[in-house]
């Protein structure tokens, strides 16, 4: 296969892994209203516990366990899940503004925690040698980054398919209608609380997977792939596709992961060997852009949210936000 074909399968597998991870936050905020901006704190338990959970023993930090790929996996999902509720029950009763900001600490938190428990998780050294999919069969790297992508779009269909179920189904609505208006729905009986916990907690599980599937993908983790960046890049790609519809959060994935990685390899064709340090700079500058003209000129992004109109007919229309 030539090497663009490769590059290609490389790319989509990133791409892919981030459209689950926003998947996870299109449940939180396109659907429940939950203003979350800690995701790399989330995606970061998932990927410290993955490589825990399946990774070989380290000298010095925690693992050694030697799980299978798929028990890693949930148990990934499971360790995201956990600390989302730990962090949710004292936090959710917070709204907007105030929810952000005590999210973006839980993320930092996370980071120096990884950064300096370093028998948990190696500290700055990170977490080498994590296993990738079926690690027992002897493949070339062309050969395993095929199966990887495989594995991916059928993770990430799976993943798409029950959240449009969820989303659809009465428990779903519910989360619209407190989205929309909380004093409604609890006066209709609900729970406003408890169902802002759940959705916070399978939406966090669901980065948790994406940040194991990170790690074992790349099989090499530190504190360093767990900055704020990840969350902007995160929250691009929902805007940008469009939050409130699970089709937008893939696509905006797939588009802006595009427009990072070219923008990157561009800046270093164009600029010289001793202004390429600052191309990430540049990146970060062009991702801004663009998103500052999705909210100018389609705040809805690329696939807007569908409104339900009589006898259960569908059409794309904006929601409160």
């Amino acid at each position: 296969m030539s090497g663009l074909g490769s590059y290609l399968i490389f790319f989509l597998i990133q791409a892919l892994i981030y459209a689950v991870v926003c998947l996870g936050l299109n449940l939180q905020w396109g659907y429940t209203g939950l203003f979350n901006i800690g995701v790399c704190g989330f995606f970061l338990v998932g990927a410290y516990s993955f490589a825990i959970l399946c990774g070989p023993s380290y000298a010095n930090h925690l693992g050694g366990l030697h799980l299978p790929f798929l028990l890693g996996l949930i148990g990934a999902a499971a360790a995201a899940a956990l600390s989302a509720w730990i962090v949710g029950i004292p936090t959710l009763r917070l709204h907007e503004d105030y929810l952000a900001i005590v999210t973006i600490g839980i993320g930092a938190i996370f980071q120096l925690i990884a950064l300096n428990a370093a028998w948990l998780t190696g500290g700055a050294e990170g977490a080498t040698s994590i296993p990738r999919l079926l690690p027992g069969l002897h493949l070339s790297v062309l050969g395993r980054n095929v199966l990887m992508l495989g594995f991916m779009i059928l993770a990430t269909a799976i993943i798409y398919i029950a959240l449009e179920a969820m989303v659809r189904s009465p428990w779903g609505r519910v989360l619209k209608a407190i989205r929309e208006d909380e004093v409604a729905a609890a006066s209709l009986g609900k729970n406003p609380f408890a169902f802002r916990l759940q959705s916070f907690v399978i939406g966090s599980a669901i980065m948790g997977l994406g940040g194991a599937l990170y790690a074992s993908f790349v099989g090499y983790i530190s504190p360093e792939d767990f900055l704020p960046i990840l969350t902007f890049q995160i929250w691009t790609m929902l805007i940008v596709g469009g939050s409130g519809n699970n089709k937008g959060a893939i696509l905006g994935a797939l588009l802006m992961w595009a427009v990072w990685t070219v923008s990157g390899s561009f800046a270093q064709y164009i600029l010289p060997a001793d202004l390429q340090v600052k191309g990430g700079a540049a990146q970060i500058i062009l991702i801004g852009l663009v998103l500052m003209l999705m909210l100018i000129f389609r705040p809805r992004g690329l696939i807007g949210e569908e409104a339900v109109i009589s006898h259960g007919a569908r059409v794309e229309g904006p929601g409160k936000r």
